[in-house]
């Protein structure tokens, strides 16, 4: 799918499909502005308040909603918190100073981790069609609270291996509960790590590949 750009009296609407991961929050929360279903303009940011379509867009974990405020208020800020939340049998949801590199700066990104994405790094719901199987909610493991909880998170992805991780992260389950707290970590997107959401090193023996 294409980026879509609506501009409406007093904000502005973006649409990324390639990061859409249907999650279905915009339609299911705001019919009246996505208009499910409909042959041409389905977009249509004037239904809503300003706030309203705040709200909307921050709700869509992926990132593929994005807006602009032209009435004097205050656009998507980073987050207090950086935060990586693990969907059920599903990728991995990143709130953050995001920076990925070679992709524009963002605040909210869906990472594949079930390796059969075809538009790695972001999820496609490929997970579903590859049968992937993945708890979102892991044991909590040890660590201390973090000595700052936001500011910039670079993940970049090593060739035929895992996320890189640098920067304070907060490691959730997809209900919520923190499991952990890094500052450096690799986490798995090859899907086969024994150890998930971490990397084992199963990449090298099942031969993935990914740049």
């Amino acid at each position: 799918m294409s980026k879509e750009t609506v501009a409406g009296k007093q904000v502005t609407l973006h649409f990324d499909g390639a990061k859409c991961i249907h999650s279905r929050q915009c339609v299911l929360g705001r019919p009246d502005v996505f208009v499910p279903n409909v042959q041409g303009e389905w977009i249509h940011p004037d239904n809503a308040t300003p706030e309203e379509i705040a709200a909307l867009a921050l709700a869509c974990p992926s990132g593929a909603i994005a807006y602009e405020r032209t009435d004097g208020g205050a656009n998507e800020a980073a987050p207090h918190v950086n935060v990586a939340r693990l969907r059920e049998n599903g990728p991995i949801a990143i709130q953050a100073d995001l920076n990925l590199p070679g992709q524009p700066k963002s605040f909210r990104a869906t990472l594949c981790r079930c390796g059969a994405s075809k538009n790695k790094p972001y999820c496609d719901a490929s997970h579903t069609a590859a049968g992937f199987k993945a708890s979102g909610e892991p044991d909590t493991q040890d660590s201390t609270p973090l000595a700052s909880r936001n500011g910039e998170l670079t993940i970049s992805c090593a060739k035929n291996g895992p996320l890189l991780v640098n920067g304070p992260l907060e490691i959730c389950t997809g209900t919520g509960r923190t499991i952990n707290r890094v500052t450096k970590t690799a986490l798995c997107r090859c899907g086969q790590s024994a150890n998930k959401p971490y990397c084992d090193g199963t990449h090298s023996k099942v031969g993935f590949t990914a740049d």
